[in-house]
């Protein structure tokens, strides 16, 4: 959500002004963590999870289903409830002075710009409470929360991520209106369409978003990002362009023209867009920030033991974002219409694009100083880690830089990779700019190079520690999509923590030009793509099999899990040799026809090699297997749960069209679908269609489920129709494999009911002491892995 302050913000063209006295500050305040901050060492294994949700207006007899404007009252209900507040509150005190009684709020106090808004492991870590905490978002219809404190490094703890998010969701619940539901979907279905799709209505094209879609209102009213949403179109000249193609359905007409537009509206200079070319035939067409940054998502962020080890992160986990974000793909449908896209990336990307024609090189270079390929909010464009396996084939020879910038980080003692891709982020003006900022460059904060650093939203986030606090360098993975199911968000949550511990660990190489990574996350965009498209992806990811002198790890560089691991002398093979294009389904099982192993069998191999208990074992290969049977097509995503329903309504004439009638039984089969989760109750007889491709016996299972047409009317998203076909995906039942349940556990094992298949851990199970989740390095030589 970020930076949080509240003064008096600059509009554009004076803030353009202060641009250059920004970075020069934010410049100076990186230096100063850099020296204070490069030297720390043994952090915690610490990560943090962050769920977005959307708050809907929802009810059985109104044919209407809406979005919620009562983030506020929300969060002020949240913050005034004594029960909760006896136990530490669920709202930080930040959120809580921002939400109830604005004022300027110290720069130290600010919560950091993510995307904007996450900030686990800063915030969150000052907390002694285990209640979860709520944040506001720039939808006013949306709420994010975390953990009230970061997860350690036991594996336990892995299995208590599942139950806190199903707490945050309730804890939320109860402080809503009886017809207010949080929901876990990247995108309202109707958002942006004619008529009334906000609780209570506003009108559109005000004078901040200039929209012709959506109102100001719908906005979060802190100054903040009102003024982000101005001063991006005031930047680049015109309205942002986030235009999706339509999907093309049998009775979709050819070519399409969005029939929402308005050609003939003539409020602001800027509704000249649309008859200048904006919204182009067989495209949704739609003109403000609030449609990316109105989308919710599922982010993890890594604390590392070191900054070496934080870099190393960094650059392993970049190549993974694009494969994650098509395996959690889950957003089908924009402004009432079928897209021809099944993730929310590049529209979040589209919508806060603030590059100028020239930038965009729709111009030649006259007044801005460079052209800029990517907008701020997009893929990696650097690779960071000091490992001497990162060859210089892997960067991107068109990268844009500040000379100056890099050359004073260097000067102030920067090496020259980390300096790169500093130098790189700031090419960017600062948008939300506060005139009390500027009067006296404190370098005991962090706020002008936050407000930098926080609006590159890049795939994946480098972190430094923030000023006057112990948390250690971050690392933030941000590709996911939201899920409808905790158990679903936990068990993506959970893979993603596995991974980069069996990165650690084995010191993995996942290295492939990062222009290859940009063309995967184009192709993660298309429909299907987890079944439909190939990814460049790096076929030996083990570093060379050391000698039997070194295997004692008698020389440091030789470890495993160190930054500097020795390498052969030979030649480097051709960059080209070293990928190939993979299915996901390749990529995350293995191939018995490939060389790559398989992510899933890669983590089991870590988790062999730690000894985990049966019990915890067992709980987190239900996670794995959910991946496992999402890679292989066997289970389907989100989105093509979505389209299939959508496909399958009786209401749905296959023009593309997501009506009201239709949304409001979708929006009411994922509630229904949260009410049975949220009691610890199967999700058999709901009669929601093709809910056993989504879930399969997953969670006590999903019972008998209609395959193609509803048979009936619907009502909520249930069917009140004859239901066949039985029940799909049945899971290994006990099955065990080299001593460890490789299989998902059918049965009471692990607190959960042979019916109901929910976690039900007891408080003394979760305060259990554990084993931690340790480095390969510090498990072989018998190290905890703790902070000292």
């Amino acid at each position: 959500m970020g930076l949080l302050a509240l003064g008096t913000a600059l509009e554009w063209p004076e803030a353009k002004k202060r641009a250059h006295q920004v970075r020069e500050w934010g410049i100076l305040q990186l230096l100063e963590i850099w020296n204070k901050a490069k030297g720390k060492e043994r952090d915690a294994m610490l990560w943090g999870d962050e769920v977005e949700y959307l708050v809907v207006t929802y009810s059985e007899n109104d044919s209407k289903v809406l979005l919620s404007l009562r983030q506020a009252e929300i969060l002020k209900a949240l913050a005034a409830d004594k029960d909760l507040a006896a136990k530490g509150g669920c709202v930080s005190p930040v959120d809580g002075d921002v939400v109830a009684k604005p004022k300027y709020v110290d720069a130290v106090a600010r919560v950091e710009c993510e995307r904007p808004s996450v900030r686990p492991l800063t915030v969150v870590a000052r907390r002694k409470s285990s209640l979860p905490v709520f944040h506001p978002e720039f939808g006013r219809f949306m709420l994010e929360a975390t953990p009230g404190k970061p997860w350690g490094i036991g594996f336990k703890e892995l299995l208590d991520v599942e139950p806190d998010m199903k707490l945050r969701r309730r804890i939320a619940k109860e402080h809503m209106r009886l017809t207010e539901y949080p929901i876990t979907l990247t995108t309202f279905p109707r958002i942006g369409c004619p008529g009334q799709f906000t609780d209570p209505y506003y009108p559109t094209s005000g004078p901040k978003l200039r929209s012709q879609f959506v109102p100001d209102e719908i906005a979060n009213p802190h100054i903040r990002f009102p003024t982000l949403a101005a001063n991006i179109r005031w930047r680049r000249g015109r309205k942002v362009q986030v235009n999706v193609p339509v999907f093309h359905d049998k009775e979709t007409p050819t070519p399409w023209k969005d029939p929402t537009v308005n050609f003939d509206l003539h409020n602001w200079a800027e509704d000249d867009d649309v008859r200048n070319g904006a919204a182009p035939d067989d495209y949704i067409h739609m003109d403000a920030m609030a449609f990316g940054m109105g989308s919710c998502c599922l982010q993890i962020t890594f604390q590392a033991k070191n900054i070496t080890e934080g870099r190393q992160m960094y650059d392993q986990l970049s190549p993974l974002g694009p494969i994650m974000l098509a395996l959690t793909a889950a957003t089908p449908i924009y402004k009432g219409f079928l897209a021809n896209t099944d993730v929310r990336w590049n529209q979040i990307s589209r919508a806060v694009d603030c590059r100028t024609p020239e930038e965009l090189g729709e111009k030649p270079l006259e007044n801005d100083r460079w052209r800029i390929p990517k907008s701020r909010y997009a893929s990696n464009s650097t690779y960071i880690s000091t490992d001497p396996r990162l060859r210089q084939e892997y960067m991107d020879p068109d990268l844009v830089i500040d000379p100056d910038i890099k050359e004073k980080l260097v000067e102030g003692g920067m090496d020259d990779r980390l300096a790169t891709h500093f130098a790189h982020l700031f090419i960017r003006d600062p948008i939300v700019v506060f005139e009390e900022d500027l009067q006296e460059l404190d370098l005991n904060k962090t706020d002008h190079f936050e407000n930098l650093q926080s609006t590159n939203w890049q795939h994946i986030r480098f972190k430094p520690p923030p000023a006057e606090n112990n948390t250690g360098w971050r690392v933030e993975f941000r590709s996911m999509e939201i899920q409808v199911t905790d158990f679903e968000n936990a068990a993506f949550s959970v893979f993603m923590v596995l991974v980069t511990r069996a990165i650690l660990s084995f010191d993995l190489n996942f290295y492939i030009p990062i222009k290859k990574v940009d063309e995967n996350m184009e192709r993660a965009h298309a429909l299907d793509a987890v079944l439909e498209k190939t990814f460049f992806f790096r076929k030996n990811p083990f570093p060379p099999r050391p000698s039997r002198a070194n295997t004692a790890f008698g020389d440091e560089s030789s470890r495993p899990g160190s930054a500097m691991p020795s390498r052969p002398g030979s030649p480097a093979p051709p960059v080209e040799e070293e990928y190939e294009e993979m299915t996901i389904d390749g990529i995350v099982n293995g191939s018995p026809d490939g060389d790559f192993p398989g992510l899933i069998p890669i983590v089991e191999s870590y988790l062999d090699s730690v000894n985990v208990d049966v019990e915890t074992r067992c709980q987190l290969a239900t996670y794995l297997e959910l991946i496992r049977k999402r890679a292989s097509g066997e289970l389907e995503t989100t989105a093509r749960w979505i389209r299939n329903f959508v496909g399958a309504h009786p209401g749905y004439k296959h023009d593309s069209v997501v009506d009201e009638a239709l949304a409001h039984d979708l929006i009411g089969a994922v509630i229904a679908v949260g009410e049975r989760e949220a009691a610890g109750e199967n999700f058999a007889g709901l009669g929601i269609h093709g809910l056993s491709k989504l879930l399969g016996s997953f969670r006590g299972g999903c019972g008998p489920d209609t395959d193609g047409q509803v048979n009936g009317e619907q009502t909520n998203g249930r069917a009140n129709g004859e239901q066949a076909n039985g029940q799909a995906n049945g899971e290994a039942n006990g099955e065990q494999v080299n001593g460890q349940a490789n299989g998902v556990i059918n049965g009471v094992t692990n607190g959960q009911s042979n019916g109901a298949g929910s976690i039900s851990i007891s408080v003394e199970e979760l305060d259990r002491e554990t084993g931690p989740l340790k480095r390969k390095s510090e498990w072989m030589d018998g190290e905890t892995g703790q902070s000292e």
